[in-house]
């Protein structure tokens, strides 16, 4: 079992046996205490789905100062030492190492052409794309798939459960906590290699993932008026899409559940436009009667024959 999966089930075992915390208040993260309107953060929870939130938030309080002090500094140095282009390579070699999983998933999931596609993709992808540093879908080749055993376990039927803030890993719940182990013993590309090599290829799929989101998190952060609760709701956006369904009750993408509700105006009224006396049109008969009136001059058939 890897670390973060060592952590993760710490977590849930310590959110479980917590007891609920009095009532305090947070400011808003990234901005000073004094700008931000502070958050009332009771032991109730705020959302039936997530019976350990006061737990949940502390997690990711640890999870924000963890990030401004090791992840977010390495993130930005990774950056400005690789270009995008090294960067593309070594991102397209660590997805082309996960191609076996999402094919045994596509199995799993009773999808034996999309488990086709994916592992002709790993073939291409390692062979003619250099042991997966070009992916060739661009120009033809297989396109890349998302399945892991979190979303196998939703096709089955397995439920959400209580969603889980987990130490470093972030965003959770029990079936994806689940998934997330088994899915490391899905892939037969991880039992040649050295456990130490597998924990370093985690590590560096998080780092390109947190280079990606830089300014994506700095913006939940800091243009948030509750930013773990706009984190939860775009993290079950994110995964109810990977899985095939869409919420109707959730927020867009942009929308911010601590804010306010827009103010709607009501219509102006329509300005009264002056009314046009318009003629009514004459019966029938009268047209008729006019037309009747009209001399129609025929030629005569004489005048026909000498033409």
């Amino acid at each position: 079992m890897s670390r973060p999966a060592i952590l993760g089930l710490a977590a849930l075992l310590a959110a479980c046996a917590a007891e609920p915390p009095p009532a305090r208040q947070v400011a808003q993260a990234g901005m000073p205490a004094s700008d931000a309107p502070p958050i009332l953060v009771t032991g109730a929870p705020t959302d039936p789905s997530d019976p350990y939130e006061a737990t949940n938030r502390r997690v990711l309080d640890f999870n924000f100062r963890l990030d401004d002090a090791l992840f977010k500094p390495l993130a930005q140095g990774y950056r400005e030492v690789l270009g995008p282009w090294p960067r593309a390579r070594i991102r397209n070699v660590l997805e082309n190492l996960n191609e076996p999983a999402v094919f045994a998933n596509r199995l799993l999931q009773g999808k034996p052409v999309e488990a086709g596609t994916s592992l002709m993709r790993f073939v291409i992808n390692t062979t003619l794309g250099v042991g997966g540093l070009f992916d060739l879908e661009p120009i033809g080749g297989p396109p890349r798939q998302v399945a892991d055993f979190g979303q196998t376990l939703a096709l089955w039927g397995v439920g959400d459960g209580p969603y889980l803030m987990l130490p470093v890993v972030g965003p959770s719940n029990p079936r994806e906590l689940t998934g997330t182990i088994v899915n490391g013993f899905l892939n037969p590309v991880n039992y040649p290699v050295p456990f130490v090599a597998n924990i370093g290829r985690g590590a560096a799929l998080g780092l390109d993932e947190r280079e990606r989101n830089i300014e994506t998190l700095d913006e939940l952060r800091t243009g948030s008026l509750d930013p773990y609760a706009r984190l939860r709701s775009l993290w079950r956006q994110y995964r109810d899409a990977q899985i095939g369904r869409s919420p109707a009750a959730e927020p867009d993408v942009l929308d911010d559940p601590g804010e306010a509700a827009p103010r709607v105006e009501a219509p102006a009224p329509i300005a009264q436009r002056p009314q046009v006396r318009r003629h009514a049109a004459a019966p029938p008969r009268r047209l008729a009667a006019h037309k009747a009136k009209k001399p129609v001059h025929r030629a005569s058939p004489t005048r026909l024959a000498s033409r």
